[in-house]
């Protein structure tokens, strides 16, 4: 694993060779340009459009490239991700570009990703004070960790329980995640030292939460977790990001990304994973960018589509 010099969400895994493996994988059909990939996104009533996950175009011979692809593919729009200020600027003074912010965001805006490279004793130093006591009683109530890659002999049976328990956190606050395939395609597509289930076990059998992690450019990155309906006074979730940020030390990482947060959202559950992953780094600055953008290839057809979303809204 490489050093990264630069903290970027996912280290850049979404917009990597390995990410456009893993959606082909699943299914998706991609489509590549000289330097980058976009997925086919398909709208009832519109058909497709282009989605370049984490990218957006740096100077003019890549915007090009991009709309010839969008052109190529027949699609009405084109979506990205754009990063910086300095980069949306740069994009919003483009004559020929026609730019209009998504009227959702495709990745979250803020992610908290913190310094890995400073000792173990200085990470729980940062952490808060309560954080710091979950990590410490879960291993006090006799919860263990195991790191479990595709080639265990237990990954299966390992993997069965994660989606019975991401089930079970479905159920359990009323929202809806990916399929089982989806995970097990995720697996099937990446390196075995890129992406590894973290499960937490108690009492010598029961399994009572597990991460998926992935290995990338430097950044390991907390994609997916999941708790089972019992035990849940273990504070198994704290246990496993903290195996998971000294497993990403030990493989030479530089961050830890904790995924999503959402700072401004008025949603329980949505601030209730805030302030949990808050609790890892609470001096910590968010990453943040500037969130999706369409790059308008047809605008009757996209002005169409804009008014379909509003009135379903």
């Amino acid at each position: 694993m490489n050093k990264c010099d630069k903290k970027q969400p996912e280290g850049g895994l979404l917009h990597s060779d390995l990410w456009a493996a893993f959606l082909r994988a699943e299914g998706k059909e991609v489509v590549s340009g000289n330097d980058f990939f976009a997925v086919k996104q398909s709208v009832p009533l519109f058909g497709d459009y282009l989605y370049t996950p984490r990218f957006a175009p740096n100077n003019e011979q890549e915007i090009k490239e991009l709309l010839a692809l969008g052109k190529e593919n027949n699609v009405p729009w084109i979506r990205i991700d754009v990063a910086t200020e300095r980069q949306l600027q740069q994009l919003e003074h483009v004559e020929y570009l026609q730019l209009r912010q998504a009227p959702h965001n495709m990745q979250p805006k803020e992610n908290l990703i913190i310094d890995i490279t400073v000792s173990e004793e200085e990470i729980l130093a940062q952490m808060k004070s309560k954080t710091r006591y979950n990590t410490r009683l879960a291993k006090k109530k006799d919860v263990a960790i195991h790191y479990v890659t595709k080639s265990d002999e237990d990954f299966q049976q390992v993997f069965d329980l994660f989606f019975a328990m991401v089930e079970q956190t479905a159920t359990r606050k009323g929202v809806q995640f990916h399929p089982k395939e989806h995970y097990q395609k995720m697996f099937d597509a990446l390196p075995e030292e890129s992406i590894a289930l973290f499960a937490a076990e108690h009492g010598g059998g029961v399994f009572i939460a597990a991460n998926i992690v992935t290995f990338y450019n430097g950044t390991a990155t907390y994609l997916h977790g999941a708790t089972a309906d019992t035990h849940r006074n273990l504070m198994a979730p704290f246990a496993l990001q903290w195996s998971a940020i000294r497993t990403a030390k030990e493989k030479g990482c530089s961050y830890y990304d904790l995924g999503g947060v959402f700072p401004e959202s008025e949603d329980a559950g949505k601030a209730g994973i805030t302030r949990f992953k808050k609790g890892f780094a609470p001096k910590e600055e968010f990453t943040t960018s500037q969130g999706s953008y369409d790059i308008i290839l047809s605008p009757v057809k996209y002005k169409s589509y804009r008014l379909l979303q509003k009135m379903k809204r």
